[in-house]
């Protein structure tokens, strides 16, 4: 038997991140994976701003952006002719707020490789043809029977997050309900292939039929995505299947299906479990939630599951009551119903075949999501702010004490909480509420330009971080480690009665740093 604070069962995006989040604080985990080798294909590809503001956090942005686009130009044909040119979505500029305001696509295989070279280098790893096959808790910790490329192997983890996916074992050993609805006549094919006779500079759309074939660039290879409708019988030959409707839909005999790389049938599938939680036992991404493709909404959704769920271990594993886990499920199931509207409500807009169904809007993106009302967003102000505790905390560019340009995302990046003072005259109140709740906190004041600037300063040069946050002098915002406003506050010892109720004791000690 081995012991370990977290056993994550599955690693796609949503168990790679929790790993990563929980490595960066010093958490012992393992991540198990019954599959025997790491996935390929381009499955989920479209990478939501919000989740690249979680990948700057967890220092992967660079390789990401380099691995992806902005996606291509799409264009419908009617034979030779171009009958509709757009994008899902318009290319927009950066603002001080929201310096990522684009999706970014990158095959999931890609980024699960990112993912794990990240995990790799904060000590640990991924274990392939481990599976998951029994566990039982008990009040101290979860007891794991594992498959070890046949061997049984006994864990014991004080919490286990079943991240195993839509067919989740751990979800079905809790005898979770998964309730929901899978429709068989509304299916689709996608595969990734080597396509000759097109080129890469745009994505093709050929109406046939009643329904669309369809070629897309896969960002950073020389392969294309393939949508179809699926072959009827399960022993067709995928290759020779695509290459019937390209060649059907496109009219043209030049463009040929070289190679076939990867593939699945996708149906409609809409299920959302009953809860995220049992005892000791959690579930993330899409063991928990299983969303159309519409959107990009189920890897976005499990990610942020993932980031939500892992400063919360580790605060407990570090000392905090135990209650501060009970804010999960309520937070993320919210959330996970509201993608599963999105992303339900864009796949009618296909089936019934309106014209702005390839359209994407802001709704996506992931920045409006919010935990307004939750169990840990608090504000007592007497006149809230249209930025509210439970919404995400804005970027904005500073300018530090010692004059160097920063951004608040530079602030916040790590395991920590930050306290923003607003005004020069908070600057002893910060100061004394950093030395009073430890090293889990970091606190900055936010001067204007003309105030005094001390040591814990930061200058609001342009004023956007005033703008951002909507704050008066004199106010206290807490940014919780995963970016959303916890507690927004014109009251210092309520800051410290928010901290202690969360924490257990004034004095937090530190969550453990890798």
């Amino acid at each position: 038997m081995t012991d370990v604070d977290v056993l994550v069962v599955g690693a796609g995006p949503t168990g790679l991140t929790l790993a990563c989040c929980l490595a960066a604080r010093g958490v012992t985990c393992r991540v198990v994976d019954r599959a025997e080798r790491f996935a390929g294909g381009s499955r989920a590809d479209g990478i939501q701003p919000r989740t690249l503001e979680v990948f700057g956090d967890l220092g992967v942005l660079d390789p990401i952006l380099s691995a992806g686009d902005l996606g291509m130009v799409m264009r419908a044909y009617q034979g030779d002719e171009v009958v509709w040119e757009g994008r899902m979505t318009e290319p927009a500029d950066p603002a001080p707020s929201v310096p990522y305001p684009n999706v970014w696509f990158v095959p999931q295989f890609r980024t699960e490789e990112i993912l794990r070279e990240r995990l790799a280098d904060l000590g640990g790893r991924v274990e392939p043809s481990t599976e998951l096959t029994d566990l039982a808790q008990d009040a101290d910790g979860v007891t794991a029977t594992l498959s070890v490329d046949g061997t049984p192997e006994t864990v014991r983890a004080t919490y286990l997050v079943g991240a195993d996916g839509g067919s989740s074992t751990v979800r079905k050993r809790l005898g979770i309900a998964f309730p929901g609805e899978t429709d068989e006549n509304t299916t689709m094919l996608f595969a990734d292939a080597r396509v000759d006779g097109i080129t890469h500079d745009h994505g093709r759309i050929w109406p046939s039929g009643g329904t669309l074939v369809m070629a897309t660039p896969l960002a950073g290879t020389d392969l294309f995505v393939v949508t179809a409708p699926p072959p009827e019988s399960p022993t067709a030959s995928i290759h020779d299947h695509l290459q019937h409707h390209i060649t059907t839909a496109s009219g043209r005999q030049d463009i040929l299906v070289r190679e076939v790389t990867w593939h699945t049938v996708w149906r409609e599938n809409t299920r959302l479990a009953e809860r995220f939680r049992d005892g000791r036992v959690f579930l993330a991404g899409d063991a928990g939630h299983v969303h159309p493709p519409t959107g990009g909404q189920g890897m976005n959704t499990g990610i942020q599951d993932a980031y939500n769920l892992a400063w919360k271990l580790a605060a407990v594993l570090s000392g905090a009551p135990d209650s501060l886990l009970d804010s999960y499920e309520p937070e993320r199931m919210a959330a996970a119903r509201a993608a599963l509207d999105i992303s339900s409500a864009l796949l009618e807009k296909h089936k019934r075949g309106d014209d702005d169904a390839h359209v994407r809007g802001p709704e996506v993106y992931g920045l409006t999501l919010n935990y307004r009302g939750g169990p840990l967003s608090r504000d007592d102000r007497d006149r809230p702010g249209p930025v509210t505790a439970g919404d995400r905390a804005p970027d904005a560019p500073v300018t530090t004490a010692d004059g160097r340009a920063s951004r608040l995302f530079d602030l916040f990046r790590g395991p920590h909480w930050t306290l923003l003072g607003f005004g020069a005259a908070r600057s002893g109140a910060v100061a004394a509420l950093g030395d009073r709740l430890g090293g889990a906190l970091r606190g900055y004041t936010v001067v204007r330009p003309g105030e005094p600037v001390g040591d814990d300063a930061v200058l609001d040069v342009n004023g956007h971080v005033s703008e951002g946050y909507a704050a008066d002098d004199g106010t206290f915002v807490l940014v919780r480690p995963d970016g959303y406003l916890g507690l927004v506050t014109d009251n210092a010892e309520r800051v410290v009665d928010y901290w202690t109720a969360l924490h257990g004791t004034d004095r937090a000690v530190a969550v453990r740093s890798s």
